[in-house]
């Protein structure tokens, strides 16, 4: 069935309705070293201490730190210790013994000289210490990490390199993770076209469904081009149809205003539980969302910036929901930022989001405009790497402060 929502729904609702139809995939189980991008179903548990034992962080040479207080000082060296050996020395007040990186630390020592810190005499079997230490200088306690029964990670936890190093230093081969959302992205229209060939009269490049595979692939979830499909009507419920049977959720861009008429919407007005929505926001007002046989589906605007900035603000979200991320992770980063230059916008009972730069300067995030502010001007959302929040009104000043949506690495 199809309703028709009230003009000028606000944001968070239209998130918070989005959000609820989006659910995790099953878990299942994952080999460890294969996790890279999938999201943990369950708590990751250290089952030991890391390190291990007790170790040095530096070559040099372990002592009692009570021996350094006067240095320099002279200690007598009582043997050497690389790392994987199991020292069976004992360090006496007066002793030290030569040390390498991550080798166990001998009975009796509590600190480590650096071995730039020290001078050796192999003939008479000494150490010159040149430099005092404190207790547990260069020492990795065991356990100073990782202990037993500690949750190194939490459910939702999208896992990274350093995760997965973790999990190999934990002996850990298999995790129970999410499964990784297949999402399909359709095109319709006689208009589009694909390729480098000259354009006929009437005719335009096909940018919107290569934008938004890349877009889905960023996610984390796994993009599948479901092609153009010409303006027919057989033709386009069929290709919506294939789409929702073999894909987790459908992206489809274009025929979502409150005024168009064309097949896409015809369709799913018909086959599908859409809710048309017109969002108070600029660009991207216009979203429709709802399910084809419990498929989700977001029909995102036309315009290739309003089907971006839609894409960040719904389906973003929603796929990363569906991937398992925790609710309070799901959004791109929010930040403050101080505007460089003018920002200005009309009042029109939306919030506009607004393509600019983004740089860092002591510690202070700059913005400034990063040109076209039109909704078909694309590449200046390429070059953004940022949405400045602007309230209803006027815009803001240079030396304002905003809200700042990150969208790309700065």
């Amino acid at each position: 069935m199809s309703m028709i929502a009230n003009p000028l729904i606000p944001l968070d609702e239209a998130q918070t309705f989005v959000l609820s139809h989006c659910k995790p995939a099953a878990p299942v189980a994952t080999a460890a070293h294969l996790a890279l991008g999938l999201v943990t179903a369950e708590p990751i548990v250290s089952n030991e201490l890391v390190p291990p034992f007790d170790n040095t962080a530096v070559d040099g040479y372990a002592v009692q730190a009570a021996d350094t207080a006067d240095a320099p000082t002279s200690l007598r060296v009582v043997g050497s210790i690389a790392a994987g050996d199991n020292p069976t020395m004992t360090i006496e007040p007066g002793t030290a013994a030569r040390i390498m990186t991550g080798a166990p630390l001998p009975a009796g020592a509590d600190a480590v000289v650096m071995v730039e810190d020290t001078e050796a005499d192999d003939s008479a079997g000494t150490v010159t210490i040149s430099k005092s230490v404190e207790l547990n200088s260069a020492v990795r306690r065991a356990g100073e990490d990782m202990t037993p029964g500690q949750t190194v990670f939490a459910p939702g936890t999208m896992v990274t390199p350093g995760h997965i190093g973790v999990l190999a230093t934990l002996g850990i081969d298999s995790i129970s993770t999410h499964q990784r959302p297949t999402v399909g992205v359709l095109s319709t229209g006689d208009e589009l076209v694909e390729g480098p060939q000259k354009l006929e009269p009437g005719q335009i490049r096909d940018s919107n469904r290569r934008t938004l595979l890349a877009l889905v692939a960023q996610t984390g979830a796994t993009p599948v081009d479901l092609g153009l499909v010409a303006d027919d009507e057989a033709a386009v419920e069929a290709a919506l149809r294939d789409g929702a049977s073999r894909c987790d959720a459908l992206i489809t861009s274009g025929g979502v205003s409150m005024g168009d008429y064309d097949y896409v919407k015809l369709v799913l007005s018909r086959i599908a539980d859409m809710r048309w929505m017109q969002i108070a926001i600029k660009p991207a007002k216009p979203l429709a969302f709802g399910t084809l046989d419990g498929t989700p589906i977001f029909g995102l605007p036309g315009n290739p910036v309003s089907s971006m900035v839609s894409f960040e603000l719904f389906a973003r979200p929603g796929l990363r929901t569906m991937l398992g991320v925790a609710s309070n992770t799901v959004h791109r980063p929010l930040i403050r930022a101080t505007a460089e230059s003018p920002l200005p916008r009309r009042a029109d009972g939306k919030t506009h989001f607004a393509r600019v730069l983004l740089r860092w300067q002591d510690g202070q995030a700059l913005i400034s405009s990063a040109g076209g502010q039109g909704s078909h001007q694309l590449s200046a959302m390429a070059a953004s790497q940022a949405l400045a929040v602007l309230p209803d009104g006027d815009g803001v000043d240079s030396g304002d402060t905003v809200n700042v949506l990150l969208v790309q690495p700065t």
